[in-house]
């Protein structure tokens, strides 16, 4: 068999026509990309610009930064000495007043007996001053009066011896008559001798007297002399007085400071709360600032710690609701009554100082008080408790 093969060339297969490409305008290309970058930018721009402004504008503000807080007091001993007893288990609840711990006051006792016994003293020492006060007084009224009796008798003396010169110079002149006329045989011896004796009868008498106001000028002399060493003696226990007034009121006091030192052995529940773990046991020896028991307040509050931002509006009576952790479906009310006076970085122990170095901005926070409106149930509160306070501004 034949194979008959064909010299012809192959038939030529037609090819589609082509269509040619068109091409998109640049302002379509990258446009869209554009548009959307712009419009991004506008957002972010807008919302880190205005976010503050929003944050601070809001009616509730809300915070989880935020717990129970309560005074927590370490109640420590002044006064040395040994436990005597703790009244209290850990973690009892307690009223105002109720005796905690109480140390041998056996010492402390025995001080205020002795303080007390010097101040006895000192009030006797007083009196006795006093006594003797009264007794320089009569003393001086002594002294006075017989002053008083010596220019008496001065007077009197004084006054007699005038009356009695009278008589002396009367009788002197009698006597050179009757001298004279004797002379003359005009008189007697006899009334010679009368008249001589009572010339010298009223001598003598006026010697006397002068001795009497001679004597009462000496007694004066004597008793003012007595008057005036009296009155310095009296001077004197004045001026002890007031250092035995003063050593009575130093006595007083060092029996105040017994009796508080005495005080001091035993250490109350300053108000009603509840204690903490014990931290002392009976027999153990003690030493001024010794922490015995902790102490907690049954008076509660929230400290919530807001960003500044938020406090645009926050103001002192604004209402508050508090969420508790440990009640997660009750809500407590109540209102805020402070708000702090400084960002809780300004009351740390170091703060931040910015002037040097680099620096990055961080917001601060601000502790916000919040009381509840039920002290009850602040009392069945405990400090330390996690809660999320919503403060509602009145904007």
């Amino acid at each position: 068999m034949t194979t008959v093969v064909s010299t012809l060339p192959p038939a030529r297969v037609a090819e589609p026509e082509q269509v040619p490409r068109q091409t998109k305008p640049a302002w379509q290309k990258y446009g869209t990309p554009i548009l959307v970058a712009l419009l991004a930018a506008a957002i972010v721009y807008t919302i880190t610009r205005n976010w503050n402004s929003w944050e601070g504008g809001r009616i509730d503000q809300v915070t989880d930064d935020a717990y129970v807080w309560g005074d927590i007091t370490p109640l420590s001993t002044k006064v040395a000495g040994i436990v005597r007893d703790v009244e209290v288990s850990d973690f009892q609840h307690v009223h105002k007043g109720e005796l905690l711990v109480e140390l041998d006051d056996d010492d402390y006792k025995a001080q205020v007996a002795q303080a007390s016994a010097a101040v006895e003293a000192a009030k006797a020492a007083i009196e006795n001053n006093r006594r003797q006060q009264e007794l320089q007084d009569a003393r001086i009224d002594r002294a006075l009066a017989g002053i008083d009796q010596a220019k008496a008798q001065i007077t009197a003396a004084q006054d007699g011896i005038q009356a009695v010169r009278a008589d002396v110079v009367r009788t002197q002149d009698e006597r050179r008559r009757q001298e004279g006329l004797f002379q003359t045989r005009s008189t007697t011896q006899q009334k010679v001798e009368q008249a001589v004796a009572d010339e010298q009868r009223f001598a003598a008498l006026l010697a006397n007297r002068e001795a009497d106001l001679e004597e009462a000028k000496t007694m004066l002399r004597g008793n003012e002399a007595a008057a005036e060493a009296e009155r310095r003696a009296k001077v004197v226990l004045q001026s002890q007085q007031l250092q035995l007034v003063d050593d009575l009121h130093a006595k007083e006091a060092a029996l105040t400071v017994a009796q508080v030192n005495l005080g001091y052995t035993k250490i109350a529940a300053p108000y009603d709360g509840a204690v903490g773990e014990r931290q002392v046991r009976p027999g153990q020896l003690v030493s001024p600032g010794t922490q015995v028991i902790p102490f907690v307040s049954k008076i509660k509050w929230v400290q919530a710690n807001y960003r500044e931002t938020q406090l645009t509006n926050v103001k002192v009576g604004d209402p508050a609701e508090v969420r508790v952790d440990e009640y997660p479906r009750k809500v407590f009310h109540g209102k805020v009554i402070e708000i702090a006076p400084a960002s809780g970085s300004r009351f740390a122990l170091l703060p931040p100082d910015n002037a040097t170095g680099n620096f990055t901005k961080v917001v601060q926070r601000i502790q916000v008080k919040v009381v509840f409106d039920d002290s009850n149930v602040a009392a069945t509160l405990r400090p330390g408790l996690s809660v999320i306070a919503t403060v509602r501004t009145g904007r």
